[in-house]
């Protein structure tokens, strides 16, 4: 009896909770079933821009349509050469018909299909556009997102390709004679040091373990050495005695580094554990975990390295939009999503998605100081060109070195306005140079549209 019990407790739940997941798994046979019962359904923005589409011809032949091409290759997906994108992750939605059951009757009886429902996202079309032609022909990826609910208002990832022709072009793609990588989500998959922008996690750390952080200073000479490091401050630059906003403002290495050495290890791990490390960043999508290794083991030389954001610490930069939001959300990590509501052909609504949040991670009073430390970076620091925006902006510059010879990966993190984030970004351009010079300008890109000049 209690074997039988639990059998059918089994598939009550099954058929409740899993079974949808079960049939979106892209092995799953019966998709190919509902394909020829149903037409394959719009994706569609936020703002109504379709941005996916099957058209049928007059000898009913199906053929899925990106109108925009290579904007949305990555986060909306393709359906040849294995689902990608939001394609996979709601392929069992999008061949669903929630039809008017006596048209559905109708459709049958004549031979013909239903419309599958729309998947109605949480993307601003204007705003992807945006995001893409402000990378332009550089490698490298932007995220944005509401902080408030976690909703992925943008996400473009370079180099791309044209999900019409991918057929055409997989060899190539496949192959990558160049090492392009364009098949790769760079937003959720592409793992990078973070760079300076770590110095966010760094300060917040120190903070906590030291209530009197106020009183914090530092003399900066260009360079010191921790545990037989050198760590140099960028182009040697010396920023003289300087507290921790200052030292967040201007990005003093030699500050962090000087800060890291000292911190509490595994309370530090903790707490970049907390922000999302070495998990999953949530979310239906595919994403690469972003890695902290630092332990309590760890030698000097690492934990000063770790500190500013070098060393073995990698990150995606979904997940460091995920950081800023969490600051310009009082502290609380949300789920990031891409999907806002299933509806049928007829705009009835099928299932709506909302905001969850994952977990508390640091107080509302804490988020409003590190947010007036990341507004000095604007308003007196290396993020300078956004002070002439109408609106405060807080935010944090990276320049992240990956090779021997000193290349560097542009970073910019941050959120406006200030005072009532309306919405946070993440943008990173590969062997670039300076996050001031070459992450800023397209961040400021995505405010201008967003919210206005």
């Amino acid at each position: 009896m209690l074997v039988f019990l639990a059998m059918i407790g089994y598939l009550v739940r099954f058929m409740v909770q899993d079974s949808s997941e079960v049939i979106n798994n892209p092995a799953n046979k019966r998709q190919e079933l509902l394909a020829k019962r149903v037409v394959r359904g719009d994706i569609v923005s936020s703002d109504g821009k379709v941005l996916a589409t099957t058209e049928t011809d007059k000898n009913g032949k199906e053929t899925r349509v990106y109108p925009y091409k290579n904007e949305f290759c990555h986060v909306v997906g393709r359906v040849w050469n294995s689902k990608t994108g939001i394609e996979r992750e709601q392929s069992f939605p999008l061949l669903t018909s929630h039809v008017n059951p006596f048209k559905q009757l109708s459709n049958q009886l004549q031979g013909q299909k239903n419309q599958g429902d729309k998947v109605i996202t949480t993307l601003d079309a204007r705003l992807q556009q945006i995001a893409y032609e402000a990378l332009g022909n550089q490698k490298g990826a932007v995220v944005a997102i509401e902080p408030s609910t976690g909703k992925i208002l943008a996400m473009v990832s370079k180099p791309d390709y044209d999900p019409n022709t991918v057929q055409q072009q997989w060899d190539t793609l496949v192959e990558d004679p160049e090492g392009n990588s364009a098949l790769l989500n760079r937003a959720t998959q592409g793992l990078y040091p973070p760079g300076s922008t770590f110095k966010i996690l760094t300060a917040l750390e120190y903070m906590r373990e030291n209530p009197s952080y106020s009183k914090y200073q530092y003399n900066c000479q260009g360079s010191d050495n921790f545990g037989g490091n050198v760590i140099r401050c960028y182009n040697g630059e010396r920023h003289g005695i300087v507290d921790l906003k200052s030292s967040l403002a201007h990005s003093c290495n030699g500050s962090f580094a000087h800060i890291g050495v000292g911190l509490n290890r595994t309370s530090y791990r903790k707490l970049c554990e907390s922000f999302g490390f070495n998990q999953s960043a949530g979310g239906s999508f595919a994403s690469s975990k972003s890695q902290f290794v630092l332990n309590k083991k760890s030698d000097v030389a690492e934990a000063a390295q770790t500190a500013i954001g070098q060393g073995k610490t990698t990150i995606t930069p979904l997940q460091n939009a995920l950081i800023s939001a969490t600051i310009a959300n009082d502290g609380n990590l949300m789920t990031p999503y891409l999907v806002d509501r299933i509806e049928s052909v007829d705009g009835n609504i099928v299932k709506k998605y909302k905001p969850e949040v994952r977990r508390k991670v640091i107080s509302k009073k804490r988020s409003n100081q590190i947010t007036g430390m990341m507004r000095s970076v604007v308003s007196d620091g290396t993020a300078g060109s956004l002070k002439n925006l109408s609106y405060p902006v807080a935010g944090k510059t990276g320049t992240a070195e990956f090779d021997a010879r000193g290349t560097s990966h542009a970073w910019f993190v941050g959120f406006a306005p200030a005072a009532a984030p309306g919405i946070a970004v993440s943008v990173i351009v590969e062997g670039a140079g300076t996050g001031s010079q070459y992450a800023v300008p397209i961040a400021s890109k995505l405010f201008e549209e967003y919210l206005g000049n």
